[in-house]
């Protein structure tokens, strides 16, 4: 049972984390040093407040380097044995998925 106010904490740092991945999203053509360093902030409140971030937020950031991951400009994605694999091209970061084609 988590008490109310642990309870507001935590519901007060998933709406920020979210906030902060729109923003990365949206200044990236821009300014992409800023949405780095939005994924940045939202990691460290994550850590802070001990809240696990989205799954789908999760595929959306280099955990090497922090960089927010866009297909096609910082990260390159690919379908091998049944996983999807994306490759930062800033540090060369793998991250394996699982994917079931339907």
């Amino acid at each position: 049972m988590v008490p109310i106010q642990k309870k507001k904490q935590h519901d007060i740092a998933l709406e920020r984390i979210k906030d902060l991945f729109l923003e990365a999203e949206k200044r990236f053509k821009d300014k992409p040093y800023l949405s780095h360093r939005y994924v940045e902030m939202a990691r460290k409140i994550a850590m802070k407040i001990k809240v696990q971030i989205p799954q789908e937020l999760r595929r959306r950031f280099c955990r090497k380097c922090n960089h927010y991951l866009v297909p096609g400009m910082n990260c390159r994605i690919r379908s091998r044995r049944g996983k999807m694999v994306y490759t930062c091209l800033n540090c060369k970061q793998l991250k394996r998925i699982p994917h079931h084609p339907n």
